[in-house]
């Protein structure tokens, strides 16, 4: 199993540091979270903080088998404003992940596609008084935060019986830096123009592809994830859903080799890294 670059007390100093010293600064958590904190609000995008998938296809013919270590343990998070979860999958609604950090962090609420709603409060339990919904071309406000929905494809654009979008990205404008989370998302006609206006300081987009070989629901690959924050005009693009399981990932070489030739600043980092903003 890979190490992380930084994993629990190592981790929390370099948090606190961050927090002392008042700088923007984001950290990749493994798969699709990442901790953002500014002296204005902390955010948690999409957490996966267990090995309750691994636990869950143990005995059957697709084992999520970790690649990675855990970085840390949900529960020692504090101080967060808000959590999102992008859609229902358990790598981004995870009860072993999202319930302990919600009892460790009062003040937090938790940000979901108002279509997830009833699912949400099934998976979780009572929550209800921590939920923040939202839909695609919506906007919330959360301890001064905004966020606003964006349409994802996963495998397409999937709507309730109101035609409220099942599957979510979000731009989080918060201590004047303006974030592109995607969630999961394969490229569709609606997803461009949803992000054009934003040009987001930071594109955090998956590159573990589509492949029905896999039996899941499929993302961006590599050079569309590149191509996807070079059209939106990301000042900077982050790789993330790969290096969790086995079967699910790819590495990141072919994404990076279609940033070089766009032109489009990226950055990769290791489960644990941070970077400032």
């Amino acid at each position: 199993m890979k190490p992380a670059f930084q994993k629990d007390a190592a981790l929390l100093a370099d948090i606190a540091r961050a927090q002392t010293d008042g700088r923007p600064r984001l950290w990749w958590l493994g798969q699709s979270g990442f901790l953002l904190h500014t002296p204005e609000g902390t955010v948690l995008f999409d957490p996966y903080l267990s090995d309750s998938l691994t636990r869950k296809y143990a005995a059957t013919d697709k084992p999520h088998t970790r690649i990675t270590e855990q970085v840390i343990a949900p529960e020692r998070l504090t101080g967060i404003d808000a959590i999102t979860s992008s859609h229902n999958h358990t790598d981004h609604l995870d009860a072993e992940t999202l319930l302990p950090l919600l009892a460790a962090n009062p003040q937090a609420r938790l940000v979901i596609p108002r279509a997830n709603r009833a699912f949400v409060l099934e998976r979780l339990g009572m929550v209800v008084a921590a939920l923040v919904e939202v839909d695609a071309g919506e906007c919330v406000t959360v301890a001064g935060m905004e966020f606003h929905g964006i349409p994802a494809a996963h495998n397409t654009v999937d709507r309730d019986e109101q035609g409220h979008c099942r599957f979510l990205g979000y731009v989080a404008r918060v201590g004047g830096k303006t974030i592109y989370h995607s969630g999961d998302t394969v490229m569709h006609d609606g997803l461009v123009p949803a992000l054009a206006r934003f040009a987001p300081d930071v594109a955090l987009v998956p590159i573990n592809g589509n492949k029905p070989e896999r039996r899941v629901a499929g993302n961006l690959r590599g050079r569309e994830a590149a191509a996807l924050a070079h059209a939106i005009g990301a000042r900077l693009a982050v790789p993330h859903h790969f290096d969790l399981f086995a079967f699910n990932t790819e590495p990141p070489d072919e994404f990076e080799a279609a940033c070089r030739d766009l032109g489009q600043p990226f950055r990769t980092l290791q489960n644990g890294a941070g970077m400032d903003l």
